[in-house]
């Protein structure tokens, strides 16, 4: 019978969550819902000396802003938790034991001052130390040890570790999903510590057992877990569970606009753009990390644009809802190689999901910052400045920008419109302009148009001569949108008031 899909996103609560990790997880959500599997949230959490507080809700609250809800784990219940590794603790010294009972581990007594010393011998010698399998016969562990003595090292509580047997000159040949065929020799592999003599696993062993007992039918995660993979695999083989073990994924690394390397916090702050989903402040250093919802992005632009990096649908399409995601998905189109993420593009695809939405949707977005300015504009009037002007917008933020002239008057004037526009004869044409509306009863934009032609005609004026001039009185500089339509938006007596005020500021 065929295993239900189940898959995991397992972070580790040490910092804010980068948006790498968030494309691991669209992924994984991606592939349950395509094959009507299971999402789950595990807290990886055995390294309790990196823990940071506040990282495990920062995570939570991430997944929930991108639309990535778990169907269990962390926040989120279901029936084969604890889901945050540190309540599992107990769990996990039966299965060290079992592999100390066939062979397959060993006890390690070496002080990490000993080890140091090791390694610096090493590098001395420039070389690099291993603990390995042509190491560990020379050093203090159960290997070399008189059972005798061992046990009574472990009576006297002395610390130690429990460390994988790396068996000699095995091929281990895995099929990764993603890369195809893969192949590690052990004896390029050292003796990796599984458990820990204060009763806490390493993420190796705890990562295994875990997704042994979660049922976990494949592991989506990063490229830098590649070189795990062979010890997780000889893991399943030597608790005897390589039955249940699971497919493996790795995915490519996001890589950094420019330069190369993996995409980091510092390429963010080298060059203006986030690389975290939301706004992290360290409660241990104070520092503050931009957030992409906070920076004005759409979750569902920041999801589409993750979805593309690393990942086709095989067709020209770009822009994909969540469903369409969910249907086009397909482990086999990830690529191997690093994906370059690109700032603009990051950009490109929020505007594309601002033009989407409604007139009404952005003014209801924008309404709140125009009521910390102390403006509680017109609802209908709100919603048509905003379809006006959004198609110069790529975030809600940009709104103000683009619309502030409707809601107050210009306090400068840009001084090279005013140095190429502004003639000797324009403040007598605008006075005359501004006599004009003050005849016209019908403010409406086309009312005002048709009067102001008909003046126009009469005076034999260019409109050019008035043009610019009046819309830098208006809104302070020479773009913008439909001159007639601000007219009627900001109303007569403050078209005239802006008009009277720059014939008399710009000399």
């Amino acid at each position: 019978m065929e295993r239900k899909v189940r898959v995991r996103f397992a972070p580790s609560p040490t910092g804010p969550l980068h948006m790498g990790g968030v494309r691991t997880a669209l992924f994984n959500y991606l592939f349950a819902r395509k094959h009507g599997g299971d999402f789950l949230l595990r807290i990886e959490d055995t390294d309790q000396n990196r823990y940071v507080p506040g990282a495990e809700e920062y995570i939570i609250e991430s997944l929930k802003w991108c639309g990535l809800v778990p169907d269990e784990g962390v926040g989120f219940g279901g029936d084969l938790g604890p889901y945050r590794q540190s309540e599992r603790k107990p769990i996990y010294k039966k299965y060290a034991d079992q592999l100390i009972e066939n062979g397959n581990a060993y006890y390690s007594f070496d002080s990490a001052e000993e080890l140091d010393e090791l390694r610096k011998q090493a590098e001395a010698n420039k070389q690099v130390f291993s603990y390995d399998l042509n190491t560990r016969n020379g050093l203090k562990n159960s290997l070399t040890l008189s059972p005798e003595e061992v046990q009574a090292r472990l009576k006297s509580g002395e610390h130690y570790v429990i460390r994988f047997k790396m068996p000699e000159n095995r091929d281990i040949v895995e099929e990764d999903l993603i890369r195809g065929r893969v192949s590690f020799n052990t004896n390029q592999l050292d003796d990796k510590v599984l458990f820990k003599s204060d009763g806490m696993p390493t993420y190796h062993l705890a990562n295994v057992v875990d997704d042994y007992l979660m049922n976990i039918t494949h592991v989506i995660r990063g490229e830098e877990w590649l070189p795990s993979m062979p010890l997780h695999v000889l893991l399943y083989e030597s608790l005897g569970i390589s039955e249940n073990r699971p497919r493996f994924s790795h995915l490519p690394l996001i890589l950094k606009p420019i330069g190369k390397g993996k995409l980091s916090k510092r390429d963010g702050d080298k060059m203006g753009f986030p690389v975290f989903p939301l706004l992290w402040n360290n409660p241990e250093t104070g520092e503050s990390y931009r957030g992409y919802r906070e920076d004005g992005y759409f979750p569902e632009a920041f999801v589409n644009m993750l979805a593309l990096l690393g990942w086709n649908s095989g067709t020209e399409q770009e822009f994909f809802s969540m469903d369409e995601l969910i249907e086009s998905f397909d482990l086999t189109r990830v690529v191997k190689s690093g994906a370059r993420f690109d700032p603009e593009k990051a950009k490109w695809f929020n505007r594309h999901y601002l033009q989407q939405k409604s007139a009404a949707e952005l003014a209801a977005l924008v309404l709140p910052e125009l009521k910390e300015k102390g403006i509680n504009p017109d609802p209908q009037k709100l919603e048509r400045i905003v379809g006006m002007i959004k198609e110069r917008c790529e975030f809600v933020k940009d709104i103000w920008t683009q619309a502030h002239f409707f809601f107050q008057a210009p306090e400068s004037y840009d001084e090279k419109t005013v140095k190429s526009k502004w003639k000797a004869d324009t403040n007598e044409k605008l006075e005359s302009i501004s006599a004009l509306f003050e005849t016209i009863t019908d403010w409406k934009a086309d009312a005002i148009k048709e009067a102001f032609s008909a003046f126009m005609t009469a005076k034999e004026w260019g409109f050019g001569a008035v043009m610019v001039p009046i819309r830098l009185a208006l809104v302070g500089g020479s773009s913008g949108p439909d001159l007639f339509e601000i007219f009627e938006l900001i109303g007569k007596e403050e078209t005239i008031g802006r008009i009277k005020t720059a014939i008399k500021v710009i000399v």
